[in-house]
């Protein structure tokens, strides 16, 4: 096989007998045209030895006005917007035209969101989402989503997409929130991850004002795409100098759904994060999801964001937020303090958590009239927010300090997040300077397959958080 390999003509030598033959080329023609390439390449090749990458490698073009991150405290960006212009923003994006024939369901769901714009309460995350989308189309950025069932919402959640139930004509609220406005995409794409998510972080790279992000039906499902995060969207900037903005959706939450419907493997983004790479979040309030989604376009440079979604807090009657915590003045916060009067005095411990299992804990909390445990969400997990979280724990000095997770203890956030809580507390002045951990016990699989059984730990790690059981 080596030899007739061997002897067989090349691609190009091939290639350059058919033109030669044809008469489109002669001889002569096609070694100069060889010889001019070799010389090229050789040019190139010496030239190589003393390259040096400069600013001008990452930032030409569509680049130009953007830079390099600068340290953690200036990366807030200015997200907030004003309340007149997201009132008008929140009322477009909520009329239904004249004679279309809208589900009488969904009447009733735009007619809820209309209400919480008119009263600037009880503002859930869909509506959250649709208006950062919508103000940052209004502002000229172009804003493109696409997975699988993208348009309704695997929860039936977003309706970014209308269809008559007559004609089928389709109309998208979102392209008509102002005069001018840029260009909204709500693509739904077929179960192939890989390539989708590729395609998308390819867009990424050449509009950096865009607002593109990637949605897995279930979070679970990235699976399907780690080749595309783990040698692109974690280390490109490492590797090749080049920045992204893709924002990564992933539907994440233990609801007894079992196994392939709970977890999108938060640990193994978090294994992913080095060298300031990537961001990973887990938010808790629609506020904090809309303020993140305009972060990224809304700042001087760019990050990949990966963002743990809800799936049963999508229509939780206490994860609503006020439009005025999206108005002036406000920002992401990656961390949350405890929201209910307690005195710091009081506190026996402190239960730092993410996601979810929050409501689950504030409930418990309230029911048994609990008073000495205080809660404190951690927002974003990547890059940690070592001095936002002393702040907090500096109010606790003596209470013992808790991480509480719905995943396994060899999953979710805990080993990633158990020597950086230990810095903190140590920085705060902490008496206790170790975490204790509560949750699920190491185990093979994200989740338990029985309903039952899911119940069963859950209240179990409620129980043992809130130091009752």
């Amino acid at each position: 096989m080596y030899k007739a390999i061997a002897r067989h003509p090349t691609t190009s030598a091939i290639y350059m007998r058919k033109l030669i033959d044809e008469g489109v080329i002669d001889g002569a023609e096609a070694q100069a045209m060889a010889g001019e390439y070799k010389a090229h390449l050789e040019r190139e090749f010496d030239a190589a030895e003393s390259y040096q990458p400069n600013k001008a490698d990452w930032f030409g073009g569509a680049w130009s006005h953007l830079d390099v991150a600068p340290t953690q405290e200036e990366r807030r960006g200015k997200t907030d917007v004003k309340l007149d212009f997201l009132k008008r923003i929140g009322m477009a994006m909520t009329a239904i035209p004249d004679g279309f024939n809208l589900h009488p369901r969904l009447r009733r769901v735009f007619a809820a969101r209309r209400a919480m714009i008119e009263t600037g309460e009880g503002v859930d995350w869909a509506t959250a989402e649709a208006l950062a989308f919508g103000t940052l189309l209004a502002e000229g950025y172009l804003v493109r989503l696409s997975g699988q069932d993208v348009q309704r919402g695997t929860f039936s959640q977003r309706h970014a997409v209308l269809i008559d139930q007559e004609t089928e004509d389709r109309y998208l609220p979102l392209e008509h929130v102002g005069d001018g406005q840029a260009r909204f995409v709500a693509h739904n794409s077929p179960l192939a991850e890989a390539s989708v998510l590729g395609y998308e972080y390819g867009i990424s790279l050449t509009e950096p004002d865009a607002l593109v992000m990637w949605e897995a039906q279930f979070g679970d499902f990235a699976n399907g795409a780690q080749v595309i995060t783990d040698q692109f969207i974690s280390s490109a900037e490492s590797k090749w100098l080049r920045m992204s903005g893709i924002v990564l959706l992933l539907p994440h939450g233990h609801e007894g759904q079992g196994p392939e419907h709970s977890s999108a493997r938060l640990e193994r983004f978090l294994q992913l994060c080095g060298e300031d790479n990537i961001q990973v979040v887990n938010c808790t309030t629609p506020a904090n999801y809309f303020h993140v989604l305009r972060r990224q376009i809304h700042r001087k440079f760019r990050k990949p964001l990966v963002v743990m979604t809800p799936k049963s807090l999508l229509r939780h009657r206490l994860c609503v937020s006020r439009i005025a915590e999206m108005g002036p003045a406000t920002w992401f916060h990656p961390v949350i303090g405890e929201t209910e009067r307690i005195a710091a005095d009081d506190v026996r411990r402190v239960v730092l958590c993410s996601g979810k299992v929050y409501y689950e804990l504030f409930a418990e909390r309230a029911a048994r009239g609990i008073r000495d445990v205080t809660l404190l969400r951690v927002e974003q997990l990547y890059p940690f927010p070592f001095d936002t979280l002393a702040m907090e724990l500096k109010r606790y000095p003596a209470a013992e300090i808790v991480w509480c997770q719905e995943e396994p203890a060899n999953m979710g956030a805990w080993t990633f997040l158990d020597r950086r809580i230990e810095r903190v507390l140590a920085d705060a002045g902490n008496e206790t300077r170790r975490p204790h951990y509560v949750g699920r016990k190491e185990a093979a699989a994200p989740a338990a397959g029985l309903a039952k059984r899911h119940g069963e730990e859950q209240a179990a790690l409620v129980d043992a958080a809130l130091g009752t059981g």
